[in-house]
């Protein structure tokens, strides 16, 4: 299943949508309403649907075979599939080998680390798929890109083991870590600042359940005005995903609706000779093979 939260643009409200395979979305919350009987969610609430569990997803698959004529992407507006996660975004740095190399200049004489790098981004950096990344040059010209998978925890969970570690996932969806690496740099060696600025986050377009894809082997590119900048697989990714979910739940309880980026590959802006950063009227296309697409420009 491909899952996501949209609006109408006669209701500002939020609802649930299932994107068919010739990429048509069924209203779950047009459906739920028409059909009057309880379910096991709120169908405006990805967070509910999620923490449903297999129940929610058994009870969306019915509402879709009940529901009217799919809509077309271009009659709605496709949000994040989460708006507004309960807690900040869980990162990965330094995930890809080569992507660590590309910017041991700036670290010399580090060692790979022997664990994951956590940090995070605020809840309020959540951005729509489609939305533009509010860029201010006032604070920064050193805007970055970082395509990146992300992992939706389903059930939640304290000091999960990796053989337990898959059955904690609800699905992945397409994350662009946006960085402003002068800020990132800036505060005593720690990330959040950085990465934290509002509508650097942009993820989605959809959440693709976990029992339709091996996120172990999926090809992730990006593309700045079309000129491919990233270009490399999960199955280079240092840390699996069960390794980053068992050191993440080390003491610490993951809930249902947190989201996990993964880390990026070789190819971001500011290690390339000269350096790139975004300006404004730059479009970015964040893509993970079987999930989707991202196309952000920077600047409102």
């Amino acid at each position: 299943m491909k899952l996501l939260t949209f609006t109408l643009p006669s209701d500002p409200a939020h609802r649930l949508g299932l994107l068919t395979p010739d990429d048509r979305v069924v209203d779950l919350k047009g459906a739920a309403d028409r059909s009057g009987g309880a379910l096991p969610f709120d169908a405006g609430s990805m967070l509910s649907l999620i923490a449903a569990g297999l129940a929610g997803l058994a009870a969306a698959a019915e509402l879709a075979k009940q529901a009217g004529n799919p809509l077309a992407l271009a009659d709605i507006r496709v949000l994040a599939p989460i708006p507004r996660p309960r807690k900040n975004v869980f990162c990965v740095g330094w995930n890809y080998l080569e992507h660590f190399q590309e910017g041991a200049k700036l670290r010399p004489n580090q060692e790979l680390p022997a664990h994951p790098a956590f940090f995070s981004k605020c809840a309020t950096a959540v951005l729509g798929p489609f939305d533009p990344v509010p860029y201010d040059p006032s604070i920064s010209d050193k805007w970055d890109w970082e395509v990146e998978l992300g992992v939706v925890i389903g059930r939640g969970g304290k000091n999960i083991s990796e053989g337990e570690a898959p059955a904690h996932v609800f699905g992945y969806t397409v994350v662009n870590d946006v960085s402003v690496r002068d800020l990132q740099r800036r505060h005593g060696g720690q990330w959040f600042k950085g990465k934290s600025l509002d509508g650097t986050c942009p993820f989605g377009p959809w959440i693709v359940t976990a029992d339709e894809l091996d996120a172990g082997n999926l090809r992730v590119t990006t593309r700045v005005n079309g000129v491919v900048k990233q270009d490399s697989g999960t199955q280079h990714m240092y840390f699996k995903v069960p390794h980053i979910i068992a050191e993440l739940s080390l003491g610490m309880t993951l809930e249902p609706g947190d989201l996990i980026s993964t880390g990026t590959p070789q190819g971001v802006g500011f290690a390339r000779t000269p350096p790139e950063y975004l300006k404004a009227g730059d479009v970015m296309e964040t893509e993970i093979e079987g999930i989707g697409c991202l196309r952000n420009r920077i600047g409102i």
